[in-house]
């Protein structure tokens, strides 16, 4: 009996010993499991480094004041114009060519002659100083923004907004918007921010190499700390896009929510196989309907497009002073390379009107304001440097490739976009798609084209993320 007694305790004894061993090692396979959970939702943010862009070494001080600025123009500036439109030399277009070799020197004589007898830029100065300028100085560059308010109202919460341009446009793509987002809506109004990229407009030029997306989200993200804002939104198109997204990748806990009308995502394999089975079997890859509509008929002339749309982008990614001497010398050359993005990248059946279809969307005095902030300006070649800094290595090796986006989304899918990407998509980078909107018309410059359309998507954004939150 004994014998049996010590072998029934060493029987317990192990089956006790064996249920320790399995309860430690579910909590220990439990607690890794968690802890790569926790790992994964952790959210990744890329350094935010540092930099001197400004002539000369970086002095030991810098002047962080804020300071009032006017847009301003002389006559000596506007009769320098006039003589250098008055100088052109012309060169006769095909037959029948239309926009298909670029921009038709028939119209363009037409555009030019409003431009030098009809245009009022004094009266276009006045018109840009509607609103309040300021300049900064951050990390050696003289950086200028306009900084909208809204009016006072009862009971109504405002929001800090940053509005980021693109190429070739400027800080006046976003003129007819404002009113828009500042006026309050459901009791939400905007505080506007909308600077003028570094080499773009009102804003300096860098003096150094390497001046890309990632310094030039760094020092918005200085503007926003120095206008006393820890907590924003952000939206952007076209280069506004990537800088914004950086923004939200450095610092995501200052970015309530970012909203884009132009999606980049990353790709890869899985991106590019999505999309070759997506024309088949869409519901395999999280395609709908008007995914397909859009996306397969650009794809599948996908190599021509990009061929005949993309030109530009080899220049400015390359040599942009050999071509940007020319055009910072004409004034009407400037026009003829700038307007025809605003045709072509508004809807690409521009490119079969003889006039561009320019005057479908834009006013002349519009489109004629942002030649002549970058005329006046000398702005040309240093914003086709900002595509030679942003590609000089391969895109997929830059460090904000490598990291993803986990701040709430909102993507605006406008149908004149140069490519479409589908929701399923968008969620490689952006992991916390708020809302995806089909937008009805409207293409690349979605602010200057289709204000109200944006405004409305990004206040029904805005207000999904604060009501959630």
């Amino acid at each position: 009996m004994e014998r049996l007694h010590v072998l029934k305790e060493t029987f317990l004894a192990l089956e006790a010993a064996q249920q320790h061993i399995l309860l430690g090692s579910a909590v220990a396979v439990g607690g890794m499991l968690s802890y790569v959970m926790f790992k994964r939702k952790q959210v990744k943010s890329i350094p935010l480094g540092e930099g001197w862009w400004g002539a000369g070494e970086k002095p030991l001080s810098e002047d962080d004041q804020i300071y009032p600025f006017k847009v301003q123009t002389s006559d000596e500036e506007i009769e320098d114009l006039h003589e250098r439109i008055d100088r052109t030399r012309y060169t006769d277009p095909l037959e029948d060519s239309n926009f298909q070799y670029g921009f038709n020197s028939i119209h363009l004589k037409k555009v030019v002659s409003y431009w030098r007898h009809e245009f009022d830029w004094k009266k276009q100065v006045d018109l840009l100083n509607k609103y309040p300028h300021f300049k900064t100085k951050i990390e050696g560059l003289d950086v200028h923004f306009i900084n909208v308010r809204p009016p006072h109202r009862e009971g109504q919460k405002v929001l800090p907004l940053m509005l980021v341009h693109g190429w070739p446009g400027s800080f006046y793509e976003f003129y007819k918007i404002l009113a828009l987002l500042t006026e309050g809506q459901d009791g939400i109004a905007f505080e506007v921010i909308c600077p003028s990229i570094p080499g773009y407009g009102f804003s300096q030029a860098p003096c150094k190499q390497g001046f890309d997306s990632l310094a030039a989200a760094r020092i918005f993200l200085t503007l926003m700390e120095r206008l006393g804002f820890s907590q924003f939104y952000l939206q952007g198109g076209d280069w506004g896009s990537l800088i914004t997204t950086n923004m939200a990748q450095m610092k995501p806990q200052c970015v309530n929510g970012l909203h884009l009308n132009m999606i980049s995502p990353k790709l890869g394999l899985k991106g590019l196989l999505s999309v070759m089975i997506g024309r088949y079997l869409p519901f395999l890859v999280g395609f709908c309907r008007e995914d397909i509509h859009r996306l397969y008929p650009y794809v599948e002339r996908n190599v021509w497009e990009i061929l005949r749309e993309s030109g530009y982008l080899h220049i400015q990614a390359t040599k942009p002073d050999t071509a940007g001497c020319g055009l910072n010398d004409s004034p009407v050359g400037l026009a003829a390379y700038i307007l025809e993005k605003f045709s072509t990248w508004t809807d690409l059946k521009n490119r079969d009107m003889m006039d561009g279809g320019l005057t479908r969307k834009f006013s002349l005095d519009d489109l004629l304001t942002i030649v002549t902030i970058y005329w006046t300006t000398c702005s040309i070649v240093s914003s086709m440097r900002f595509y030679k800094e942003n590609l000089k290595s391969k895109p997929d090796k830059r460090v904000d490739a490598k990291v993803k986006v986990f701040v709430p989304t909102g993507l605006a899918a406008f149908p004149g976009e140069l490519m479409h990407c589908p929701r399923s998509l968008a969620k490689f980078r952006y992991q916390n798609i708020y809302s995806y909107s089909f937008l009805p018309r409207g293409g690349h410059f979605a602010a200057f084209e289709e204000p109200q359309l944006l405004a409305n998507d990004l206040i029904q954004f805005v207000q999904k993320v604060e009501s959630l939150n």
